[in-house]
């Protein structure tokens, strides 16, 4: 062989061994989450529930106009909190009502035409400000009879918890600047139809809103359930498989290639668990393969119906004698949802899971996106997505895989850079796949799973 071809050899060698050792592994965690996590308040939690069971009722038919009682007075609150935070913040956050008329035709918890009033705070993102995270909780509250409107109906863990949870979390990030928007709502109209998130999702929709994902969070406080069991060490996490509203080529795809269980919701729900398991002490996500409990709803839903991913955070066990009853002891048993059965504590630790999840998704660059999959009778799997351009952010890409019957992602490799990449030796058919994006800090993008073929080649 000459000289100049070993020469050749040897630099081509020399370039390709240093290409692949160029390559910067993420970091394993961002020190930030832990900040996070111990700045979350379980006194201001228990202030904030406390507060909301004080104004009496929360029903969507109740006074509006009262300064101390009904959902007015309730809703002007929360807004007046969320600009006491901005305020704190150099008016770092954009707060505002969101109206829809809820009429009586059809609506039989309506009696009559109701304006549904949301209350939402917007935490602008640096780079991604038309990109959206959500967390949610409801400002509503009912007892047995779902059009009582005047009788005391305190919801401290329907959900006044999860409505404290969304301004505690919301004062906890306002700390910080993200690449990508985050939304903290209110939500009104939950036990008279899903009303207030039915009209944000449908403005949301018509406005061209991109939103990554919606947290739901419907009662986040109790322990002691139905069943007899105390848990403050686990918690439920409910996601639909697929989208609702998917095509027919979706259905073809799902049947021929896979993803039966693996649309955006299911992904933001593996997100919820991951964080969780990383950063969050003795404490478990159960994902719940459902879009919520049997034969029940909540605010996430009407995202999933116009097609956006979320899924809904909640205790593990439920205590159905506190849900939607009258205040009242019969046969010895104490009913309604009354502030004594809160647990402040158990509704800190999943206010921190929020938290975390919404600060992740926050920081992490844009999700991959055009995401491509081949394979078929090959001895390897190869992935191929479009590059993200114009992010400084961005570390590299990390593909993921697991088992067909694993519920999460088991197995994965930062690849850098590279846009396409061949798996050896891990064969298509025994695995399902995804990309996420990973930023400098290590925060990573939702997972993406493939939609498309790759051609052959």
């Amino acid at each position: 062989m000459r000289l100049t071809t070993l020469l050749f050899v040897f630099i081509a060698a020399f370039y390709h061994t240093n290409a692949q050792e160029s390559i910067i592994s993420p970091p394993q965690g961002d020190s930030r989450m832990y900040d996070i996590i111990d700045s979350v308040s379980t006194d201001r939690i228990k202030s904030d529930i406390e507060t909301l069971v004080g104004f009496g009722t929360r029903h969507t038919l109740s006074d509006t106009v009262s300064t101390t009682r009904g959902i007015g007075a309730a809703r002007r609150w929360i807004k007046s909190e969320f600009e006491n935070i901005s305020a704190d913040c150099n008016d770092c956050l954009e707060v505002k009502y969101h109206r829809g008329l809820a009429t009586a035709e059809g609506n039989r918890r309506i009696p009559e035409d109701t304006w549904i009033v949301n209350v939402l705070a917007i935490k602008r993102g640096t780079t991604y400000p038309d990109k959206y995270i959500i967390m949610a909780g409801d400002i509503d509250s009912r007892i047995s009879d779902p059009l009582n409107a005047t009788d005391d109906s305190p919801g401290a863990n329907d959900n006044a918890s999860g409505m404290a949870g969304v301004i505690e979390a919301a004062r906890v990030l306002s700390k910080y600047d993200f690449p990508t928007s985050i939304i903290f709502v209110g939500l009104s109209g939950e036990e008279q139809g899903l009303f207030g998130g039915k009209f944000l999702a449908k403005d949301a929709k018509a406005e061209g809103w991109d939103i990554l994902g919606v947290i739901n969070n419907d009662m986040i406080g109790n322990i002691k359930g139905i069943d007899g069991v105390i848990d403050n060490s686990s918690f439920r996490v409910f996601s639909e498989p697929a989208p609702a509203n998917q095509d027919e080529r979706a259905h073809i795809w799902n049947r021929f290639y896979g993803g039966e269980v693996d649309g955006p919701s299911r992904q933001l729900a593996r997100y919820v668990h991951s964080m969780t398991n990383r950063y969050m002490t003795n404490l478990k996500a159960i994902m719940i393969y459902r879009l919520d409990r049997f034969g029940r709803g909540g605010h996430h839903r009407p995202f999933n119906d116009e097609g956006f991913p979320g899924v809904r955070i909640m205790e593990t066990h439920e205590n159905y004698v506190m849900q939607h009853q009258d205040i009242r002891t019969e046969d010895g048993i104490e009913y309604g949802d009354v502030i004594e059965g809160v647990n402040f504590d158990y509704a800190a630790k999943l206010t921190a899971v929020n938290a975390i999840c919404l600060a992740g998704i926050a920081w992490a660059p844009a999700a991959p996106d055009f995401v491509m999959i081949g394979g078929a009778v090959r001895p390897s799997t190869r992935l191929k997505w479009d590059p993200i351009a114009d992010d400084s952010n961005l570390l590299g890409y990390k593909v993921y895989w697991r088992d067909t019957t694993s519920p999460v992602w088991q197995y994965s490799k930062f690849v850098g850079m590279e846009t396409d990449v061949t798996l050896k030796n891990i064969i298509i058919d025994n695995y399902l796949f995804g990309v996420s994006s990973v930023a400098k800090d290590g925060n990573e993008s939702i997972v993406v799973y493939p939609k498309t073929l790759i051609p052959r080649r």
